[in-house]
């Protein structure tokens, strides 16, 4: 079982890794500007970076749940490799968003069509399942 699942195990790992990166950057960001919690407001560069962090945060689940069950159903190197390239183009957001709002584009596109190509993978695992049909009880 575990030879099946440790690459999404790793990805996972490191995803929980750039989001404690994230969070301690905005921490980072409320001691730099003076800012503290529970404030969400202040000058436009401790925004960005609050911004950029609750933008990761709030795909995170829906990354987490999509790499699991294309991993597990459809193929566990595939679905890993395009986790990785979900976290990198997450931290490419990140980082474009915390130097300007305009900068996250690149990432926030990338981020997308990564996206796109995993749920389109876990559609498929669905289907195949769906075509063996449910096993008899």
């Amino acid at each position: 079982m575990l030879d099946q699942i440790h690459l999404l195990a790793a990805v996972t790992i490191l995803g929980v890794l750039e989001q404690a990166y994230f969070s301690l950057q905005v921490i980072y960001a409320r001691r730099a500007y003076g800012i503290s919690p529970p404030k969400v407001s202040g000058p436009p560069d401790f925004e960005r970076v609050f911004r950029a962090q609750v933008n990761c945060s709030e795909y995170f689940s829906i990354f987490l749940a999509v790499l699991w069950q294309a991993g597990l159903f459809f193929h566990q190197g595939l679905t890993a490799a395009l986790g990785l390239l979900y976290l990198y183009s997450r931290y490419h957001y990140f980082v474009g968003y915390k130097e300007s709002s305009l900068g996250r584009s690149s990432g926030c596109q990338m981020q997308a069509e990564i996206s796109f190509r995993r749920v389109i993978s876990a559609g498929i695992c669905l289907g195949k399942i769906r075509a063996i049909g449910e096993p008899e009880l």
